[in-house]
């Protein structure tokens, strides 16, 4: 059974998950939507996927986390899921036509 982390420890955890995604530099921005401006597609991508890792889990399903982004954003986020997956977690994702360089 997981225990609680202390205060500190929490945001040193969220400080090291936005470090991995590359989201420090958007850490106090809104998200947004359709009536506020806010993250960028593939930051908010990155930040869903960074609400999943903040369990430290065993295995990661995304269906489709590259749907809607251009093909740089698309190749950065498949890059990050690499590093995670070369962390011990197993990554499962549906991609539909992805570029040869994603695949």
């Amino acid at each position: 059974m997981r225990t609680t982390l202390p205060p500190y420890k929490q945001a040193l955890k969220v400080e090291e998950i936005l470090g991995r995604l590359g989201l420090l530099k958007c850490q106090h921005t809104k998200i947004g939507g359709y009536l506020l401006k806010g993250l960028s597609g593939g930051e908010r991508k990155r930040t869903s996927i960074g609400y999943e890792l903040i369990t430290d889990p065993t295995v990661l399903l995304l269906d489709e986390p590259t749907s809607g982004l251009d093909s740089c954003t698309s190749l950065k986020i498949m890059r990050q899921m690499k590093r995670e997956a070369e962390r011990g977690v197993a990554v499962i994702a549906t991609i539909h036509q992805p570029s040869s360089e994603l695949f």
